[in-house]
Order: structure tokens, then sequence, then C-alpha cells
């Protein structure tokens, strides 16, 4: 498959050479000035014409120039920040002057709000940004993950198998506690794990209005550190008009969802408001993974002449089905469905299942934003922002040891009882506060941000027993363990934009972070917690971007960032010893890359090598009770190349499509097997096996990833898109061991949508999409549990498997007012 790959990657380049020749068909020119009303040169704008990949920015002075355009008739775009987007309908059969005045507007503060954390199309930053309309087309009824799936480097997975629950990405083969996303520019990082649980924001995306993401490190930003990629969402902004719209999605596995949304537009006093409302079902494919989720969206906002005051609220509920123990291996061939959780045998011997063994929670995120223009080169933002959440699952615990909540064994009789079955609940009542702000300057060929935040989490985890089989005589609701975090992350950065000349633009970046956590109470083993942690970091950015001619650019960067460890790396290293701490890593993240614009084809070819010193792996090594290590691994990288290509061909053909080659390697790997007496006693020892494993691959990172979509327009309003993404094959962990890894899988989507325009500026629409066309069965993520046994048995390994499920189908209706 690579060779292959490799193959038809030369074979674009090659044709798209030949497509680039200037001597082949010249076309015609479009240039000039960008200024303001006052007559000052504009640098940075973007020029682009609609329906086409031709697309530039303003230079020295303002000027700019769109070459190789073809005769005809065009709609040229010119937008900056904080002014007025103009649109100017031409006909090209020469040669032609346009220079363009761009009004100041309060009504595009809106991307004020992410512009301090987003990068712009001057940066040599590898990055991808998606419109309302974008999302729109890849959203097919699965969560927020799902949406980005097409993207260059990023693989998702799915424990309830259609897309809905659990969810998850990874980018570059980078796991999402190491992914950075924000809201607004508010960090969306669980502050004490770094990961995202996408479950408690169903539906999320109905009120994005874009999304950038940049790949490697990026620029600066606030929260959790960007240590692989960053993820910028913006919400809603507000429109002109008012509206209302009905959303209706339903299909296979007993899946539908129905959202409302309303908004006033912009009222003659400059007031807005916009709410949505959704609700969503599923089963699942794997066996008890029901979803049962609501959220919420309400935005209001006062637009005065040269001020914005935003206020957002956004509500998620989700009860979802435990699915995180996965379908065991033994199971795959006779039952792939199979879900263990809450399975229980009963006094008669039957086997049964608990009903209520979920993930119940509830968060809600509070939002006010505050955006400034003090003169047309000079705006400030600042936003308070609140997120409340709490929740807890339940499980059903058959033949629970006493023991493991605090409990004495009892004697009944002549019968001694260490055990019975138990109820329980696993709770987290959180809190995470903070504001963060920025100020944006632009003078000349200089465009200088200043930003930062502090942020505070205070969270409580604690476990509740809410019945016992036996009498044990607990009070109600008895809890067994309590413990807190309490985490302060602050960060202030400073990014220059140099446009030296026309063809060049210097970057600079430097960002200073600091991080003070303390945990303190008895974890759910009866383990105590104690630990104060300071981390303070520096982390450089800098990269430079060459345009050679009209619609060809160079860029290369160079970044560092720095992770601290995350909660559990921290509590489970430290259980039963003190003289092991984990350290904080470090990434160095140097980016190569081109860019292509000709009418009918873009191309975006990046290459990246990222080298992480201290990056923490599971090794399988035990500490002296018993549990499971994390270790930083002295040297590792990532490097690749990313080829994406996209072509219109024909008026009524386009091809969007995307390769990443990659290989991921950890330097003289050593591998830390638990060791177990024998396979009757079961007694783990406490003396682990060192298996040095030279260099191996590092788990979960595919080296090669593709994605391909092509897209018919058979008549007006109407598409049809086949959708494929290919992965080759991931190993579960990192000993290179292809027993222990998940099977390549290409799995292929068919999607046809049709748009009506009616009477009285009302649309409808509706999609009909095939998900995994040909039924393939296959499974994205897994994991693995082995022990050595020192009788000298052959090695015990358990693995637990996520299939995907099989062909089914989604429908979505649509109506717009």
């Amino acid at each position: 498959m690579r060779k292959i790959t490799v193959a038809l990657c030369a074979f674009l380049l090659a044709g798209l050479t030949m497509q680039a020749n200037p001597t082949e068909n010249l076309g015609f020119s479009i240039h000039g000035q960008i200024t303001d009303n006052q007559g000052n040169p504009l640098v940075g704008a973007t020029i682009t014409l609609e329906n086409t990949f031709l697309g530039t920015y303003s230079g020295v002075n303002g000027y700019y120039q769109l070459s190789h355009v073809r005769e005809g008739s065009y709609t040229l775009i010119a937008s900056y920040l904080g002014f007025e987007t103009i649109k100017v309908d031409l006909k090209v059969d020469k040669d032609m002057e346009l220079n363009l005045v761009l009004k100041p507007s309060s009504q595009y503060l809106e991307a004020v709000v992410v512009s301090s954390t987003r990068a712009s199309n001057r940066m040599p930053i590898a990055q991808t940004t998606l419109n309302r309309e974008q999302l729109e087309q890849a959203n097919t009824g699965g969560d927020t993950p799902y949406l980005l799936d097409m993207l260059p480097s990023v693989v998702v997975s799915s424990e309830s198998g259609i897309g809905i629950g659990n969810t998850a990405f990874r980018i570059r083969g980078t796991d999402p506690t190491r992914i950075n996303v924000t809201i607004n520019g508010v960090p969306l990082n669980d502050a004490e794990s770094q990961g995202v649980y996408w479950v408690d924001l169903p539906d999320f995306t109905a009120s994005v209005d874009n999304v950038q993401v940049q790949r490697g490190v990026g620029t600066s930003t606030n929260g959790a550190a960007a240590f692989g990629a960053t993820v910028n969402f913006q919400t809603s902004i507000t429109p002109p008009e008012p509206f209302a719209s009905i959303d209706l999605l339903g299909g296979s596995y007993n899946t539908w969802k129905t959202s409302a949304r309303v908004g006033t537009g912009l009222t003659k006093n400059g007031f807005s408001m916009e709410g949505r409302f959704s609700q969503l079902h599923s089963d699942g494919y794997i066996e008890r993974a029901k979803s049962d989720h609501r959220s919420m969206f309400v935005t209001a906002a006062w637009h005065g002449e040269r001020s914005q005051l935003r206020a957002n609220i956004i509500y998620g509920e989700e009860h979802t089905g435990i699915t995180w123990e996965g379908t065991p291996d033994y199971m795959m061939n006779t039952n792939r469905r199979y879900n263990p959780a809450g399975e229980y045998v009963d006094d008669q011997g039957v086997t049964r299942y608990y009903d209520d063994q979920k993930d119940n929670y509830w968060q809600t995120h509070y939002h006010l934003i505050a955006t400034h223009s003090f003169a047309s080169n000079l705006t400030a933002n600042v936003t308070l922002h609140l997120t409340d959440g709490r929740g807890y699952y339940e499980e059903y615990k058959p033949d629970r040891k006493l023991s493991k909540y605090g409990l004495p064994a009892f004697t009944i009789g002549d019968t001694t009882i260490g055990s019975t079955d138990f109820i329980q609940q696993k709770w987290m009542d959180n809190i995470f506060y903070g504001g963060i702000a920025s100020v944006m300057y632009r003078s000349g060929n200089f465009d200088i941000t200043l930003g930062g935040g502090w942020n505070r989490y205070d969270g409580d985890h604690f476990g509740k027993i809410l019945w016992s089989k036996v009498n044990v005589g607990l009070p109600n609701k008895y809890e067994w363990y309590n413990n807190n975090g309490l985490k302060t992350d602050w960060n202030t950065f400073a990014k220059v934009t140099w446009q030296i000349t026309d063809p060049v633009t210097v970057f600079a970046d430097v960002q200073y972070r600091g991080i003070a956590y303390e945990l303190n109470g008895i974890d759910s083993d009866l383990f105590p917690i104690l630990q104060n942690h300071d981390w303070n970091f520096i982390n450089p950015k800098t990269g430079a971007t060459f345009r050679i001619s009209s619609g060809h650019e160079l860029y290369f960067s160079f970044a560092v960032a720095h992770r601290e460890p995350a909660r559990s790396d921290l509590k489970d290293a430290q259980k039963g010893s003190t003289d092991f701490t984990p350290k904080p890593e470090r990434l160095n993240d140097w980016e190569l890359g081109y860019r292509l614009r000709l009418q009918n084809i873009s191309v975006d070819l990046n290459y990246y090598y990222m080298h992480y010193k201290d990056q923490l792996v599971l090794t399988g090594e035990l500490t002296d009770v018993g549990y499971a290590r994390m270790a930083n691994v002295p040297n590792s990288y990532r490097t690749g190349v990313e080829l994406s290509l996209s072509a219109l061909p024909f008026k009524w053909l386009k091809f969007e499509g995307n390769t990443t080659l990659s290989k991921n390697i950890i330097k003289n790997y050593t591998n830390y097997a638990n060791l177990t007496d024998n396979p009757t006693d079961w007694n783990d020892l406490q003396s682990p096996v060192a298996e040095y494993m030279g260099n191996t691959t590092i788990s979960f990172s595919p080296s090669v990833i593709t994605n391909a979509r092509l897209t018919v327009t058979p008549m007006p309003n109407m598409a049809i898109s086949l959708v494929s993404k290919y992965v080759s094959r991931q190993y579960i962990d990192n000993t290179e061991n292809e027993e222990r890894s998940l099977d390549p899988y290409w799995v292929n989507n068919l999607v046809a949508e049709y748009r009506l325009n009616l009477k009285m500026n009302k649309r409808m629409f509706i999609q009909i999409s095939v998900n995994n066309l040909f039924n393939n069965k296959y499974s994205a993520n897994a994991w693995v549990y082995r022990t050595l046994f020192q009788s000298g048995d052959p090695e015990y390994v358990s693995m637990g498997y996520y299939p995907q499920a099989e062909r089914h189908c989604l429908v979505r209706l649509g109506v717009e007012f």
C-alpha cells in the first residue's frame, strides 16, 4: 500500500507540475491595491475568486495580484479583519486593475474573538479552516470528531460503533490528551486528564460558525498544551436577518435526532439573539450502547458602533451506556457486538445485565465576550468564562471484595463474608473558570498580537455505594473515597507577523505558561493522594513564508511545546513509591510546506519532523504495590509528509483528497512486561521482565492515512459524494507485535443531498447517507493486557476491541425559514 500511495503522490505532483507550467496557458491577471476609507494600505487582506481555488493576500502597501485567470465571469471577494467583506462581480477578458476600499464595521468584530489564537493565511502553519457550509457537508449524523474525519492525518473512533456517544480523534497519531481545543478562545480540555469528552457536548457543531485545525504545535493558544495539534472553534455569529430552522435525522440502530434553531438577526437597535435545542437518541451498534443526549445553545449580543458584547450559554446532557470495556477478543468471531459491561449471574444461574450501567453527565459553559475597536488598526478582546460540570457513572460489581471499599469481612453463623455484589457510582463535581484577553495592533507591514489568560479548575472525585447483595450495614449512599484536584493555569504570549517584502513574510511567537497543581484526598482504591506540583514553560515559535509567484508559496517553521503530566500519570505512578515523578514532555516541531493555488487545482504539501524528549508512554512496569506505571521515553519522533489535493476538472465534478505517509518511532525502547507466578494462583510478582525492543513504532500511529471525496453534481442543487478512508495497521502497544495490532481498514460512505429553494426565502434539504457502503468489518480502537508467568507457562494476552458498525443508513431532513 505504501508503494502504491507514493507512486500516486508522485504521479499527482508530476501532473500538477505540467498544469502549473505558465507557458501552457498564461491567462489574465487581476491586480490592484486594498486600502481603508482613509487611503491607508491594508497589508494581509485576503482576496479570492469565488468557485475557484485562486486566492492571495495583499502585500507591502496593500498591493495584490491574481494570475492565470481564465476568461469568464467571476465574483471577487476581499476581506480583512474588522472590515466589511466586499464582493465585486467582474468579467475577465484582459488584464485588469481593480483597487478596493474596505470600510470598518463593528459587525465584523466577531472574527476578533478567535483571531488571537488562529493562524492567518500568511503564517507558516499547516492548517485547515472549515466554514459552516463545509461543516454541514461533513455532517452525516456523527458527533464532532466525525465532522473532522476527512482532514489530513485525522483518525476517528467510536465506542458505540456509529459515531455517537463516546467518540475521539487523533491527529498525526497524537492522542486526544495532547490536542489543544478551544471554543471562542476558551479552553475546552479537561484540566486534569487534558482530554476532551465530546459526549458532553452533543450536536455542538450545529452552533459552530467555523473551526480551524492546526497540525503540529501551531500558534500560541490558551489552556492545555498543543502537543501535536490545535482545534479552535468559533460559535455562531449574528446573521443580518431573522431565521428559523428544523433539522431531523433518523436511521439504523434506532438513531434519531431533532434540532431546532431560531434567531432574531440584527435588530435596528443593535441587539441579536439566537437559540438552539437538540435531542438525540441511538441504541448504538454495540450492545447496550444506548445514548440519550440533550443540548442547548443560547447567545445574546449587543453590537455598537465600535464595540460588541456577547453572552453565550452552551449546555450538554448525556446518558450513555458504558462501552469502554470493548468487545473481548474471544467474542469477535461469534458476536462482535458483545458488551460485557454490567454482566452478572443471578441466584438461578441466569446471566443478566444491569439496566443502569450508564455514564451520566451534565455540563454548562458560560462565556461573556467583550470586543472593542479603539481604531481601525487596534482592537481588544476580553472573555470571562465559567464551566460547571457534574456527573457519575453507575456500575454493577459482582463478587467484589469488601476490602476494596475499606469494609471489614464479617461472619454470619459459620460463614465468613469477604465479598458480595455491589452497585456503585463514581462521581465528578467540578468548576472551571477564568478569563482570557488579547490586543491586536496593525501598523504598516506589522501585525502584533498580545494575549494571555488565567484559568482555575476545582474538581471533586468521590464514590458512593448504592446497594449490596448482602447487607453489610452501610448507611445510605455510603461514600468510600473522596479527593480533590485544584489546578491553576496561566499564560501570556506575543506574536508578530512582518511583511518584509511582497514575497517574504516572517512570523515570530513566544509563550510563557505556568501551572500549579494540587492533589489531595483518598483515591478509589483507598490510596492517599497528597501531591503538589509547579511547572513553568517557555514555548518559542518562528517561521517564514515565501511567495514564489502568484499561486505558489513555500513556508517553514520551528516551534517548541511543553506538556505537564496528567492526573492519572501523577497519581498512578507514585502509588506505593516515592522515587518516581513523571517529567514534563518537550516537543520540537519542524515544518516545511508548499502551497499551490490554480484556478481549478489546489495543492498543499507539508513535511513535518516532531522530536519528543521525555514522552510519556505506558511501560507495563508495576510499582511495589502493583500499579501500572507511565515512563518518560528519552527519545521518540514522528515524521511524515502530508499531501492535500482539490480539483475541479468539470463544473459537475469535484475531487478532494489527502494522504499522510509517516514514521512514528520510539528509539531504543525497553518494555517492562508484567510477571505473574502461574496461571492457577495468579499472584502478581513485583519484578517485571525488561524486554529490550530496539526502535519500535509508537502505538496507534498508522503509517498511511488516506482520505478522498468525489462529488458529482448531476443537476442543480443535487450532489452525490463517495467518501473513502484508508488507515494502515496500528499497533495496540509499543512492542510492534502484529498479533497485538489493529488490521488496516478501508471504509466507504455514500452521501446524496438535494437542496430546494422555496418561496418566501424558505429552503429545504434532504440528505441520505449509507455508511460503510461495502460492509467492511473493522475495529478503530483496542486495548491489551499482557503478563508472563514465572512458571514458564505461555504468556497470557487479553485484548478488547471497539468494532465499528456494518453497513447502515441515516436520513437527514431540514427546513430553513
